[in-house]
Parts: structure tokens; C-alpha cells; sequence
């Protein structure tokens, strides 16, 4: 059973960085792509970034493209959302997300394992 971990969250200013970890347990991941989500208040669950174990691969959407770094550590298999210049609109619950894939995809629905999230909240 995959279990997927989510911390690192918290309170920050704008401008200000976080990085979040997902600690991942419960299966070989070579063969997964591992996603970060988030959801604001009123909002549905959006795409943030992805990565591919097996390459390194990664894939980002727009809005944190440039701001926002996606990374793992094969030793503690741990996926890092590092996140800059924070933005009051990055206020969220942010998920880390599984699949077994050989592409990153975007939909939420194509993700079968969820962490339990961590809010992420960034004062203007």
C-alpha cells in the first residue's frame, strides 16, 4: 500500500520561501510520477508540478513555473516542492500524489494514491 506524506507547510509572507516534503513508503517507486496539488478555499484542486522517478523529469504549471522547484532524494525517497517568492495566491492545502506512469499527467482523477495535504498560507 502506497503511503504518501505531506509537511512542511505553515504560515509565510509574501515573497518569502517554504519547501514541502512527501515522504513516500509502500512500494518501489521507479515506476511512479509523483505530483504536487493544491487547493484554495472555494476552489478545485489544481495541478502544481510533477516529477517522473525514473528520469527526473519534471513538468510544471504555469502559474509557479519559474518560482517553484520539484526534486526527490532517491535515499529517503522524499519529493520536494521548494517554493519562492510566495505569493498571497499561493494560499492552499498542498497534496503530494502517485501513479504508476511512463508520462507526467495533470488530471487529478489519473492519481491513485493521496497525501493527507498541508496548508500552506501566505500573508500579503
Amino acid at each position: 500500500q502506497v503511503q504518501l506524506v505531506e509537511s512542511g507547510g505553515g504560515l509565510v509572507q509574501a515573497g518569502g520561501s517554504l519547501r514541502l516534503s512527501c515522504a513516500a513508503s509502500g512500494r518501489t517507486f521507479s515506476s511512479y510520477v509523483i505530483g504536487w496539488f493544491r487547493q484554495a478555499p472555494g476552489k478545485e484542486r489544481e495541478f502544481v508540478a510533477a516529477i517522473k522517478w525514473s528520469d527526473n523529469s519534471t513538468y510544471y504549471a504555469d502559474s509557479p513555473k519559474g518560482r517553484f522547484t520539484i526534486s526527490k532524494d532517491n535515499a529517503v525517497n522524499t519529493v520536494y516542492l521548494q517554493m519562492n517568492s510566495l505569493k498571497a495566491e499561493d494560499t492552499a492545502v498542498y497534496y503530494c500524489a502517485a501513479r504508476v506512469a511512463r508520462l507526467i499527467t495533470i488530471p487529478t482523477r489519473n492519481y491513485d494514491y493521496w497525501g493527507q495535504g498541508t496548508q500552506v498560507t501566505v500573508s500579503s
